[in-house]
C-alpha cells in the first residue's frame, strides 16, 4: 500500500486507520480462502492494532497468518512492514464464519 496523500494523517504520517483497513483486508481475504464459499461467508468481528513505527512515505506490505481456524471463527495475525522489513504495525483480527441463509434452513 502506498504511503502518500491518500493514506497519511494530517501530520504527514501513515494513518493508523489505513493500517487497520489494510490488516482487515488481508485477514478477510485469507479467511475467504479457507471457508466453503458455497455454504459460508465471513465477516470481520474484531480487530486491534499496535502501531510500532512511524512511516512518512514509500510503501508498506502486509502478510497475514492464520492463528486459529475454528468452525465459526478464525483469528489472524497481520504484520505490516516497510521496504526495509521494519515492522510498522502488528494486528490481530478475528473473523466470523457464518452459514449462508439458504444453509440455515
Amino acid at each position: 500500500m502506498p504511503v502518500d496523500h491518500r493514506t497519511r494523517q494530517p501530520l504527514g504520517y501513515l494513518h493508523g486507520g489505513a493500517s487497520v483497513a489494510l490488516a482487515e483486508t488481508v485477514a478477510s481475504v485469507g479467511a475467504f480462502q479457507l471457508i466453503d464459499r458455497e455454504k459460508e461467508i465471513c465477516f470481520g468481528l474484531e480487530i486491534n492494532a499496535n502501531h510500532l513505527r512511524p512511516k512518512r512515505d514509500g510503501k508498506v506490505t502486509a502478510e497475514g497468518t492464520v492463528i486459529h481456524r475454528g468452525r465459526t471463527t478464525q483469528v489472524w495475525e497481520v504484520k505490516i512492514k516497510d521496504e526495509n522489513n521494519h515492522l510498522i504495525c502488528i494486528s490481530r483480527c478475528t473473523i466470523a464464519v457464518v452459514k449462508k441463509e439458504q444453509e440455515r434452513k
